[in-house]
């Protein structure tokens, strides 16, 4: 996570700010491009080169998106690895796509003003990826839940209908992109001994470990419930045994 927001702020000020300034620059000073082949040829075989890169990006990211659309995955992902490189490719392709339009322009008209709004318009994308990648990794930073089917294994994982009844409220924080902490307060029967209540806790552990692997630090607290504070209404310094809260949450 924090290698992933170093890359923001590394691609925001060299990348993106050194191109605005490079562009300026360009328009401020115009000069014809000379030996033309050269800035063109390059530009071609990037992206191209850049293609198979994005290509490969998103053959790794198809089996972990699932369903979600490509905004969800890069709002939702755990893992930041894949997001980070998926914006870094598109905004390379698109950036390389952009220069050579700039080129190609400056090239037609005789004009190098165009090769410098190219370069400009380069680094406002840039500037705009990296605001992007540091909203999501300051996210992951500051600590997301887990996703909504994860939360759906764990309350299933928890009850067990004998001796746990049902999750009264609970909270998860990605504390990494494989390392979940499950916190609940559980509904046991008011009439079970503590060795019986020990037992299902452990084994309540044991069936939220096997459903969401990711699980690793799990703190259950038992609880009778309460059918009366329950009535009342939800309420955030929910009293024991009162009702259910949201199930997930920083």
């Amino acid at each position: 996570y924090i290698y992933a927001f170093l890359v923001s702020i590394v691609l925001f000020s060299v990348g993106g700010m050194f191109a605005i300034y490079e562009g300026y620059e360009k328009i401020k000073h115009p000069h014809e491009i000379e030996h033309w082949y050269w800035p063109v040829g390059v530009l071609v075989f990037a992206i191209i080169a850049e293609s198979f890169s994005f290509r490969t990006a998103i053959k790794e990211s198809n089996p972990l998106r699932g369903d979600h659309s490509w905004t969800e995955f890069v709002r939702r992902a755990k893992a930041p690895e894949l997001p980070v490189v998926l914006l870094e490719d598109l905004g390379a392709l698109v950036g390389l796509i952009l220069a050579l339009g700039g080129v190609g322009i400056a090239l037609l008209t005789g004009d190098g003003v165009w090769d410098g709004i190219g370069t400009v318009c380069i680094g406002v994308l840039l500037v705009l990826i990296a605001l992007v990648l540091a909203a999501e990794t300051k996210s992951l930073l500051l600590g997301e839940s887990a996703g909504t089917d994860e939360v759906h294994k764990i309350e299933t994982a928890i009850v067990d209908g004998d001796t746990v009844t049902r999750v009264i409220h609970m909270r998860t924080l990605h504390l990494g992109p494989e390392e979940l902490l499950v916190a609940a307060k559980i509904a046991v029967r008011h009439d079970d001994t503590a060795t019986e209540i020990a037992t299902a806790i452990d084994a309540a552990e044991a069936r939220i470990r096997q459903a969401v692997p990711i699980a690793r630090v799990i703190y259950l607290e038992p609880d009778i419930y309460s059918e009366t504070e329950a009535a009342k209404g939800p309420d955030p310094s929910a009293t024991p045994g009162g009702p259910a809260q949201h199930p997930t949450g920083h």
